[in-house]
């Protein structure tokens, strides 16, 4: 009997897997055809709230910077904007209201990557979660080691509450009933345990850019101050490496925004990479980690009463040929790029519509 290669078996195995997977979501109500660049053309790539961001980003990299320098830069913009209520300076707070900040960083040529969660009093969490990739011999930092990291490198600390935050705060106080974290004894199938994340009180997003650069180099960044009203403490997938972001520098580039929770349970950027390694286009790959967040739900409070996954998750993604693409698990989601000329608003793939 002729020896098996391992290896060879296990890739063969996962590149059918991914082609069944792929074919059945040309049935996915949102499907666009994939956007093209030319090879070796620099390209950013951010959620909806990154206009100002990527017109630093691309400013940058057209002088030659480094994709990583330029995509800190950029979201540093968003981070310092206390009109910005889900990322940084005017974030809104957790439930003790206290503002505490998730980033993470990862720079394709040197494929390494550094984090930060629970940061307090510091307003730009990417540029301290560079830091714990540059000069730590770790990846993850938390809490009160990470403001202390932070305050090593002369960080300055501050008070991130706005007034506006405050009283955004103040008025989900004054207001809680079953629309908090805190869950009683519940079953899979229970489904009125709590009204969680209502539109007028709860509130939930994040900044996240990726760029290949004139050198053909790949990074990313996700920055957020979380679910608005958080337990103290909570950590979402912005701060995760592989879930809230991923590069490989010989592939592509991937990031999320949304129910960080789902994310962390799927890990999906870094799945969105190794899809485009097999051949997806980004758009495909950004389906396909929708489309695993939504099947791999088995909690009924998390489902609408057809069994979808009601809240949302945006994924972003870039390739090495500067193809682009994005995808929602619900219509109506947008995403920006930065082609070398302009910033362009383009709607994201979608599995599900609104109805």
């Amino acid at each position: 009997m002729p020896k098996i290669n391992r290896r060879h078996f296990l890739k063969a195995a996962a590149l059918t897997g991914a082609s069944a997977v792929s074919t059945r979501l040309l049935h996915a109500d949102g499907l666009r055809s994939s956007s093209k660049g030319p090879i070796g053309k620099p390209i950013a790539i951010s959620s909806s709230n990154g206009t100002r961001a990527l017109e630093r980003v691309m400013e940058m990299i057209l002088q030659g910077s480094d994709s990583l320098d330029a995509v800190i830069s950029g979201v540093n913009i968003v981070e310092d904007d206390p009109n910005d209520t889900s990322v940084g300076y005017g974030g809104l707070p957790n439930e003790d209201g206290v503002v505490e900040l998730d980033a993470a960083v990862m720079h394709g040529p040197s494929y390494r990557a550094g984090a930060v969660a629970a940061l307090r009093n510091i307003k730009n969490p990417s540029k301290v979660a560079r830091l714990v990739m540059e000069r730590s011999d770790h990846v993850l930092i938390v809490g009160e080691g990470a403001l202390k990291f932070a305050r090593a490198h002369g960080f300055k600390e501050e008070n991130l509450l706005t007034d506006e935050s405050r009283e955004a705060w103040l008025q989900w106080k004054e207001n809680l009933s079953n629309q908090d974290d805190w869950l009683p004894p519940h079953s899979l199938e229970d489904t009125d345990i709590g009204q969680l994340y209502q539109k007028y009180l709860r509130h939930y997003g994040t900044i996240h850019c990726s760029a290949l650069d004139m050198n053909g180099n790949l990074s990313c960044t996700t920055t957020t101050s979380g679910l608005a009203y958080k337990i103290s403490g909570r950590v979402g997938d912005s701060g995760i490496i592989g879930a809230g972001l991923y590069c490989d520098n010989e592939v592509g580039s991937a990031g999320s925004t949304g129910r960080g929770e789902a994310n962390l349970l799927n890990c999906s950027s870094v799945m969105i990479v190794e899809w485009m390694r097999q051949g997806k286009s980004p758009e495909e790959a950004c389906l396909l980690a929708c489309k695993r967040v939504n099947e791999r739900c088995r909690e009924k409070r998390l489902q609408d009463e057809e069994g979808r996954f009601k809240f949302d998750i945006k994924f972003y993604a870039i390739n090495k040929r500067g193809e682009h693409g994005s995808a929602s698990i619900w219509s109506g989601g947008q995403y920006l790029i930065h082609d070398g000329t302009q910033v362009q608003t383009l709607d994201c793939s979608y599995l599900f519509k609104h109805k």
